[in-house]
Formats: C-alpha cells, structure tokens, sequence
C-alpha cells in the first residue's frame, strides 16, 4: 500500500467493478465513524417492534406531510 501514491491508488479503484468499489466506500466510511454493535442492535430490534405493531395493527400510523407540518408549525412560533 505504501508503494501506490494517491493518485496510483485512484486510478486502480477507478478500474474496480462497482460491487468492489462499494465494498470499499463502505469500509472507508466504517472507519471515518465506527458504529457501536450494541446501539445498532437496538435500533434493530426496535424497528423489528415497530413493524410488528403496524403489522398487528397496533399502532396509528400518521402521514409523513402531517408529521412535518406539526412540526414546522411547533416551531414556527
């Protein structure tokens, strides 16, 4: 790795098939802001619970656009 220069190195990733070159994105931006496995189980395991009760009917569902006009007028004031 130390042998390629920065512009060496792009233009090998240049030639890289895409699926290689997201693989990639995905590890430099995993780098840039590690994620906390514990946090990210949650947040998986409250959205699994979150689909569960719309699924059962569980829960009122509310229009997106009626969501972001309570808040634009909340805070509005």
């Amino acid at each position: 790795m130390l042998a390629l220069n920065q512009k060496q190195l792009l233009d090998e990733v240049e030639l890289l098939p895409i699926d290689i070159k997201t693989k990639i994105v995905d590890k430099i931006l995993s780098s840039l802001n590690p994620t906390d496995k514990t946090i990210t189980d949650l947040w998986i395991k409250e959205a699994k619970e979150r689909k569960n009760q719309i699924e059962l009917n569980q829960t009122e569902l509310i229009n997106g656009d009626e969501v972001f006009r309570k808040i634009a007028k909340k805070f509005d004031k």
